[in-house]
């Protein structure tokens, strides 16, 4: 009985210890898909300019969209239609926003609710890079399937408890979709990320078409096909602070 016993925790240890091994192994082959980490690393803002469509039962939308994004955790998103823009920003420790499609053209504060996604969303290399120095753990499900075709799945549980799920193409080792699940106040929101279409932009591969919405929920979903992708362009740190309202 002892024996079995050693053996059954021999084979647990190991079994553990490959699951590891493999999740490490994919994401540095995932961070060599990207371009490598220097090259990543290199990388001090990004803008990304597009457009942004919106088209189901309720509502049809196309609008124009530009993100910037500066390491040290800045982020900034508008989405412009008939002259109107929409601001959301992170400037590393406060979300804001302004939204004059509901009729606020002064500059407010977001809650902590909904300054999280800008807050996970401003982390310039993403949470795969350097995971364990963020407190990011990462593990690999195996196999699954992504619209019948077969894709490796990790799940990367964040610092602060979120989980995103990355599903890698087993050829490139590039995401081809990520699903979030985000614990607030008691209650699960769950949203997906659709990726394709890679580009590469001073070495590194990004997405330049992504269908982002909640999950399972087709009518809540957008797709943004990306025009431009700029990086190492001059950002001031001042336009991801909040400004003055206006007199």
């Amino acid at each position: 009985m002892r024996v079995a016993l050693k053996v059954a925790l021999g084979i647990f240890c190991l079994t553990a210890l490959a699951s590891a091994q493999t999740a490490g192994e994919l994401v540095a082959k995932n961070i060599q898909a990207h371009g490598g980490l220097e090259k990543i690393k290199a990388v001090n803002t990004v803008r990304m300019t597009g457009r942004i469509y919106i088209d189901n039962p309720y509502v049809k939308i196309t609008a124009g969209i530009e993100v910037e994004k500066k390491r040290g955790n800045l982020l900034r998103e508008n989405v412009t239609i008939q002259g109107m823009t929409q601001v959301q920003a992170y400037d590393s420790s406060t979300g804001w926003q302004i939204q004059p499609f509901q009729g606020r053209k002064d500059p407010e504060l977001m809650g902590d609710d909904d300054t999280r996604d800008l807050m996970e969303e401003s982390d310039i290399d993403g949470p795969l890079v350097d995971y364990q120095a963020k407190g990011n753990k990462v593990e690999y499900l195996g196999h699954d399937t992504v619209d019948g075709d077969d894709v490796y799945q990790l799940k990367v549980t964040l610092k602060n408890g979120d989980i995103v799920y990355y599903y890698l193409d087993p050829d490139t080792y590039l995401e081809i979709k990520r699903e979030k699940q985000q614990f607030i106040r008691g209650s699960v929101h769950e949203s997906e990320e659709l990726l394709g279409s890679y580009k590469q932009v001073a070495g590194v591969y990004y997405p330049y078409s992504v269908e982002v919405g909640a999950k399972n929920d087709p009518n809540q979903h957008a797709v943004i096909t990306v025009e431009k992708i700029e990086v190492n362009v001059p950002l001031d740190d001042s336009q991801f602070k909040m400004p003055a309202a206006k007199k």
